[in-house]
């Protein structure tokens, strides 16, 4: 698609509170990311944003926690996933046109948390760049042992940029063949690991890793409360496919149905893959030097197996790692042409494409490059644990948005999509969880920078935005939308 980037790049911006209830009024001041995806593309830049190193490496982070008992931490992990599936997609449908979680909580709780729930999820999402580019890096080790890590961290980085500075329907082909690699391979895995586990065709593993080494859950239930902080940031990334409504070519029936097959997806190869990973190999080996599901195929002893899964959770890394890039520069885009960061980075390329915001999202993959050289054993569950607080906010601020949406409707009697059965229960119960969660996260070792970050970033935030307000044009005219 052709893009008339002089008029998009000359869009006037508008202010974070100048936000409208009206999805016409928000397409009406929408501007520049007017391309479209369809609906399968939809879906799988969601997968490709949360199948990553969350479940092909983090989730033994989860393993080590709870054990054999953290098919319960991931089952936990995807009904909290469910409240906020439901709330995302009734307001993605009631307002299709431009964004999605930034944009509702300005029109609903506040400017403020439009405003911090932009940043902190752009600083959040760099940081998963940089975890999922770290995470690259420690899969090349399999097949390069001797090579440093930082060549391949750099050497990802270049390419991630690149891509993402090709054309919306390159950058959505591209992804969607790699989410496909990810999605065949796990079903593969599944095939094989029930073959393994069952004795079709191999020597029969049987359940007894299911109730060895301290039974079930040997930690008892404190750690399968633990291992649900790690299955939450596996989730994470769900929330994407909300923010495509704007790049949707059908987002009132497209968000919703990406949602629902998104977490459906992952639903069932996160259970399914844990629940083969911990029974076919000992809990206790499992850890971060290599992936849990490159153990399996190493146990399976077919030749050259074990290359093909880690290629596999390598295209996987970098799958994730393209997507979230995709998100941040949107992000960041976002909140240029809404007045809240510099012009310069609201400008499109030829292609239509944010490059500046692009690589202004870059920083990520720099503060990997530096870690893995300062902390090289910890550098990939420091990036996460720096994460870890954004993801679960943005969550709870998403929430609380449901709730002040549902209200605000029951008052002016408005008639919505009801995708959400229980209603404002749901949202309230998802809000508890996070909050648990969030707390969780202090007896997690490597994961306290989360708590102890976290409330400082947000006091600076509202320093930062309470400023911003003070000193902004008053007489800035209404432009583009924010998209996230």
């Amino acid at each position: 698609m052709k893009v008339d980037t002089e008029d998009q790049q000359s869009a006037p911006v508008s202010t974070c509170s100048e936000a409208q209830n009206t999805a016409q009024e928000v397409a009406r001041r929408e501007a520049g990311l007017h391309q479209r995806l369809s609906s399968r593309q939809v879906a799988m830049i969601g997968l490709g944003c949360t199948i990553g190193t969350g479940l092909f490496l983090g989730s033994a982070i989860s393993v080590n926690l709870a054990g054999p008992a953290v098919i319960l931490s991931f089952a936990a992990g995807a009904l909290i996933a469910l409240t906020v599936m439901w709330a995302l997609a009734e307001m993605a449908v009631e307002h299709p046109a431009a964004g999605s979680f930034g944009l509702y909580a300005e029109m609903y709780l506040h400017p403020w948390a439009g405003f911090a729930i932009r940043y902190t999820y752009w600083l959040c999402l760099v940081m998963v760049v940089g975890s999922e580019v770290a995470a690259a890096g420690i899969y090349c080790t399999f097949w390069f042992p001797n090579a440093p890590v930082w060549i391949w961290i750099a050497g990802f980085s270049i390419v991630l940029v690149f891509v993402n500075t090709l054309s919306i329907e390159d950058f959505g082909s591209i992804e969607f063949w790699f989410a496909m690699i990810k999605v065949v391979t796990i079903v593969a895995f599944l095939i094989l690991g029930a073959m393994l586990l069952f004795g079709l065709g191999f020597p029969r593993i049987g359940l007894n890793n299911f109730t060895a080494h301290g039974g079930f859950s040997p930690h008892g239930w404190r750690g399968v409360g633990l291992g649900v902080v790690m299955a939450v940031f596996s989730f994470l990334g769900l929330e994407i496919v909300g923010v495509t409504a704007g790049e949707a070519a059908d987002a009132k029936s497209a968000v919703p149905r990406a949602l629902r097959r998104t977490l459906g997806c992952l639903g069932l190869f996160y259970l399914g893959g844990l629940a083969l990973v911990v029974g076919i190999v000992p809990w206790p080996e499992i850890g971060l030097r290599k992936s849990p599901f490159v153990l399996v195929f190493e146990r399976a002893g077919i030749p050259a197996a074990s290359h093909v899964m880690n290629f596999v959770v390598l295209s996987a890394a970098l799958s994730s790692a393209l997507c979230n890039l995709y998100f941040t520069a949107r992000l960041l885009f976002s909140l240029s042409r809404s007045g809240c960061a510099p012009v310069f980075l609201g400008k499109l390329s030829k292609k239509g494409m944010p490059v500046a915001a692009v690589l202004a999202s870059s920083v990520g993959m720099a503060v990997a490059l530096v870690l893995s050289q300062i902390f090289k054993e910890t550098a990939f569950v420091f990036l996460i644990g720096v994460a870890f607080f954004g993801g679960p906010f943005i969550w709870l601020m998403t929430l609380a948005t449901h709730i002040a949406f549902r209200l605000r409707v029951a008052k002016e009697n408005r008639l919505i999509a009801r995708i959400a059965p229980l209603g404002i229960c749901s949202s309230i119960a998802g809000i508890l969880a996070l909050l648990a969660v969030l707390a969780s996260t202090w007896w997690i070792p490597d994961f306290h920078v989360a708590l102890l970050s976290g409330p400082p970033w947000l006091v600076f935030l509202t320093v930062c935005y309470f400023i911003w307000r003070k000193f902004r044009s008053p007489k800035a005219p209404a432009g583009a939308a924010p998209h996230g």
